[in-house]
């Protein structure tokens, strides 16, 4: 692994924004450690990284949602990747808008996975940037936090409320030399580009973190 690369924590590695930024991060020569839930695709996207150029690239399988692994598992990440650049969270769920208004129980698992979770995941990061005088911890919002769409409501007051919280976890690493963003893309392209508009493969390029 290179000591120049930079070196970048991905939460929710499979999603299709995740996976079309890292790979532009990959052909830059970034180190990369990808944390997701289903191995299998995983392995897909951790291979394919790896042939585009990626320095470095760790894996962890796990739920996010087993909060009380966060500490370990994040503490093993940033020694695999010998330290911490950045932290890209996109972990979340859509759910199923219908379901959650009939049954709290579905309600409370999507309130889970999209806040409680991002919560213990940028507590801990948040903490590491600050002792560490760097670091940038940059989250995925929707664009459903954005608009008032009836059949989005839930999920735009959960994003509302995780951006809400990177906020003011962010404004802690920001006064010791760290930073934080929040990125609402529509598209993967999108989140490749570092202005945040859908672009053409030739025009993509990480964000600017």
């Amino acid at each position: 692994m290179s000591s120049t690369s930079k070196k970048i924590l991905v939460l929710g590695a499979t999603s299709g924004i995740a996976e079309a930024t890292c790979r532009i991060w990959a052909q830059q020569g970034a180190s990369l450690f990808l944390i997701a839930r289903n191995a299998d695709k995983l392995n897909v996207v951790a291979a394919d990284l790896k042939t585009r150029g990626a320095a470095y690239i760790g894996t962890a399988v796990i739920d996010l949602d087993d909060t009380e692994s966060h500490p370990e598992l994040l503490a093993d990440a940033v020694t695999s990747l010998g330290g911490l650049d950045v932290a890209y969270l996109a972990h979340g769920v859509l759910g199923d808008q219908s379901e959650a208004e009939r049954e709290s129980e579905h309600a409370e698992d999507i309130l889970y996975t999209n806040l409680i979770s991002p919560v213990s995941l940028l507590t801990w990061l948040a903490n590491y940037c600050v002792k560490q005088h760097s670091g940038v911890l940059a989250v995925l919002s929707s664009v459903a936090g954005d608009r008032g769409r009836k059949e989005r409501r839930g999920r735009r007051r959960q994003r509302n409320a995780c951006g809400t919280l990177r906020g003011g976890r962010g404004s802690r690493p920001r006064t010791t030399g760290g930073r934080s963003r929040t990125r609402s893309p529509s598209s993967p392209a999108a989140a490749a580009a570092s202005d945040a508009r859908p672009a053409s493969p030739s025009r993509a390029r990480a964000p600017a973190f």
